[in-house]
């Protein structure tokens, strides 16, 4: 099961996924509210974080969670703070109970990872893809629309087209047609 815990706060966060199963993760932390208090009403533990990049709208609670649960986090780049372990592109992640494959996608940011489960057909986008056509902001140090593209085409080529879910860093997740909205990602990124 998936559950987006920043859904309805508002305050300036990232959306943060609980994916309950066999190992419960929170896909990234999220900043400025009670991510703990929001765990803590649907599980009694977390077996780790795994974080999509390092900008502060995603990891702001980070230290709050790996604290309170005493679980360690996990992304590309264990050079930065906060970042336990590394995870390598093309690494197989457990998420609940599914396996995931990791896609190292920079483009927003240098350390940003997609996750994929071609069964059951499952990405975690973070900020690369959004509904409706939306991609990942550039201007921001690290962004580069090039890279960016480059990285919607990967995932664009590796997705199976019958996706069943997107899930974004930011805004509602996409469960009509989610593979369209990818393709549009790609195409609104070269023409902006």
């Amino acid at each position: 099961m998936i559950a987006n815990l920043a859904q309805g706060v508002q305050a300036f966060t990232s959306n943060v996924f609980l994916v309950d199963g066999e190992r419960t993760v929170l896909v990234d932390a999220g900043a400025n509210f009670d991510v703990v208090a929001a765990v803590r009403e649907r599980v009694d533990d977390l077996d780790a974080v795994v974080l999509t990049h390092t900008h502060r709208d995603h990891v702001g609670n980070l230290e709050a969670v790996t604290d309170a649960f005493d679980v360690d986090a996990w992304g590309y780049d264990t050079s930065i703070d906060g970042v336990d372990h590394a995870i390598a592109d093309e690494e197989t992640v457990r998420l609940g109970d599914h396996e995931y494959v990791a896609l190292h996608t920079p483009g927003h940011k240098n350390d940003h990872l997609c996750f994929y489960a071609e069964r059951p057909g499952i990405l975690f986008a973070g900020d690369l893809i959004f509904q409706n056509g939306s991609f990942g902001r550039t201007d921001l140090e690290e962004g580069d629309r090039e890279t960016l593209i480059e990285s919607i085409d990967r995932v664009r080529e590796r997705i199976d087209p019958d996706l069943e879910e997107m899930h974004t860093g930011h805004g509602p997740s996409v469960t009509s047609d989610p593979y369209d909205h990818v393709e549009l990602s790609a195409q609104m990124a070269r023409q902006a």
